[in-house]
């Protein structure tokens, strides 16, 4: 069944990681050269990192079309995501055991707690 409906699945990979808001030039001088390493990976398609800025009032008020709320007040973390796309679950397991031998202990120094992390293929 897989690739029947024209070209492959993609494989993907979303992580969300709580940082030390202490840490974040580091981290995000970080996430940038993670960005650059994966994407002269052969089977990487994308890399993105998102930083939270935002948030939903309620449902009502997405309802209503109105603007999300800007965070502003320090709790003392700040919420990230990367969200990258790979060819196929095996580039996957090959970028990724690069990655931690190459970055792991940069990572962990920022990081308040251990990444959630969602793998995936695309449905559409």
């Amino acid at each position: 069944m897989q690739g029947s409906c024209g070209g492959g699945f993609m494989f993907n990979e979303i992580c969300i990681y709580e940082a030390k808001s202490t840490k974040l030039d580091e981290i995000e001088d970080l996430m940038k050269e993670v960005a650059e390493f994966y994407l002269k990976q052969e089977g990487v398609i994308d890399v993105h990192y998102i930083k939270r800025t935002h948030r939903q009032k309620d449902f009502n008020a997405v309802k209503e079309g109105e603007l999300p709320i800007r965070l502003t007040r320090d709790t003392g973390k700040v919420t990230y995501v990367l969200y990258w796309v790979l060819e196929n679950e095996e580039a996957h397991a090959r970028v990724s055991k690069l990655g931690i031998e190459k970055f792991y202990k940069r990572w962990n120094r920022c990081l308040t707690a251990m990444p959630k992390i969602v793998l995936g293929e695309n449905i559409v």
